[in-house]
């Protein structure tokens, strides 16, 4: 399958906007990252059911699925931005109509839930889709690191593109090295529902980036067990983990995660670069990842970093 590039935003553009996961009770927030958009010049277009609550989920799911087919079919729409994460997106993957995706490639931008719209999109059509900052939870008042790294991958075709985490995020080194492949990132318990589905890519040959929110070390054991036991881990070129961010009611126990962790860098195969720490997941200080491009992971006792050739076209 090739791979589908989407085109480059540019001033003036119009951005879609979609809730594919959870709705917002947060209107203010909404309201703040649309005058943020229309601030920098991109013109704004909610979806119909933008936001929307429905107690019946079917009608839910149809109306989300209908707001993804009309955003890719609109001609007018450059971009489509998620609101934000929560769930609900696996939901829609059955349904949704891979075939108008791959006939209008476009900017999707979104994390957390809506990995499973990125990856059963590159399986299914090959276009690269980007995990990165949403309305409601940081376009609506954006980190300088975050936003900087956001708009120069989402609207610099042609240029190259290297990718490293903040200095704040403190990082642990497991195996040096670099490594080519497809960058597949996403949420560990998202992408980990997509094992044994259609919607799940391939790992060969892949650069695997995962984060996760709120999970007991014991929990993020069972689901990096099963991508070991499904024999994926095998396939890797590389593996990185982003931040595993804890409720501050129940702090990290950093020990044990990092044990966990360290034991399932020794599943990869040897020589395959891994370290933990990537300025990826629920945090202020988000970069965006091009999931399904062809990237190169570099991996030192001086950081990390990803490199990429533009992932977006003119």
């Amino acid at each position: 399958m090739d791979r589908l590039l989407p085109k480059a935003l540019r001033l003036g553009d119009t951005i879609g906007l979609v809730s594919p996961s959870s709705p917002s009770p947060d209107l203010q927030r909404i309201e703040k990252a649309v005058a943020y958009l229309e601030r920098l010049g991109y013109r704004v277009m909610p979806a119909r059911h933008f936001n929307t609550h429905a107690e019946n989920r079917c009608d839910l799911d149809r109306q989300k699925i209908q707001d993804l087919h009309d955003m890719f079919s609109n001609n007018t729409v450059r971009a489509i931005f998620c609101l934000r994460g929560g769930s609900g997106s696996s939901r829609l993957l059955k349904a949704l109509d891979y075939d108008i995706i791959a006939r209008n490639p476009k900017i999707l931008a979104g994390y957390s839930d809506i990995t499973a719209l990125s990856l059963a999109i590159y399986a299914k059509t090959g276009m690269v889709t980007f995990s990165g900052p949403m309305l409601a939870t940081e376009l609506h008042s954006p980190t300088p690191f975050t936003e900087e790294n956001f708009w120069k991958i989402l609207t610099s075709p042609g240029k190259h593109h290297e990718i490293a985490a903040h200095p704040d995020h403190p990082m642990t080194l497991f195996t040096p090295g670099t490594a080519l492949g497809t960058l597949l990132a996403g949420n560990l318990t998202v992408l980990d529902g997509l094992v044994g589905t259609p919607f799940m890519p391939s790992m060969r040959e892949s650069l695997l980036l995962v984060e996760d929110i709120n999970e007991e070390p014991y929990r993020v054991d069972r689901l990096l067990a099963h991508l070991d036991n499904a024999y994926l881990l095998d396939h890797v070129s590389g593996l990185l983990y982003g931040q595993f961010r804890r409720d501050p009611l129940h702090p990290d126990e950093g020990g044990p995660l990092l044990d966990i962790l360290e034991f399932y860098a020794r599943k990869i195969k040897p020589g395959s670069p891994c370290a933990a720490g990537f300025s990826y997941g629920h945090t202020d200080l988000l970069l965006t990842l091009p999931v399904g491009a062809h990237c190169r992971y570099s991996v030192t006792d001086k950081g990390i970093s990803i490199s990429t050739m533009a992932p977006v076209t003119t």
